[in-house]
């Protein structure tokens, strides 16, 4: 597992150690967690302060770290110049939003007529069938008189 910490020395024992900030859920999601502090060995050559990428095997054994600088850096890029995030690109994901809006809401009109339409043909219906239900008792009737 790949965790964002930060290099640190332990104020009692003295011991440097790495400080959890972050930990990968997924490619792309990361949970915030900074309660996880775990050592890190003695002849470490990383100052107090640095953030790393720690990759972690599930037992706690560290696999590798690096300096996360570049790794921060390339999100900052990816994330927050003028070619990623910006209020352009904003506006356009509203406007996106909006037309999507509308057009969900122009549908759920139509569902709604046509569920109108359809009630109303299918209380048409009940009502032939209770006046075919009526002229079927009042032939049924003059059949009988019709008998006699």
């Amino acid at each position: 597992m790949l965790y964002l910490a930060q290099v640190q020395k332990n104020p009692i024992s003295h011991y440097i150690e790495l400080q959890t900030l972050a930990c990968q859920i997924t490619e792309n999601v990361w949970e915030v967690n900074n309660s996880d502090v775990f050592p890190l060995a003695k002849d470490s050559s990383l100052g107090e302060g640095v953030l790393v990428l720690v990759e972690r095997q599930s037992n706690g054994e560290i696999i590798s770290i690096q300096e996360a600088k570049e790794w921060l850096l390339s999100l900052l890029q990816q994330y927050l110049t003028k070619n990623a995030i910006n209020p352009q690109f904003v506006a356009a994901e509203q406007d996106k939003v909006e037309r999507w809006r509308q057009e969900i809401t122009s549908q759920n009109l139509e569902l709604n007529r046509r569920f109108l339409e359809i009630e109303t043909r299918r209380e048409e219906l009940q009502q032939l069938e209770q006046s075919l239900k009526h002229e079927k008792e009042e032939l049924e009737e003059l059949a009988k008189k019709l008998q006699k």
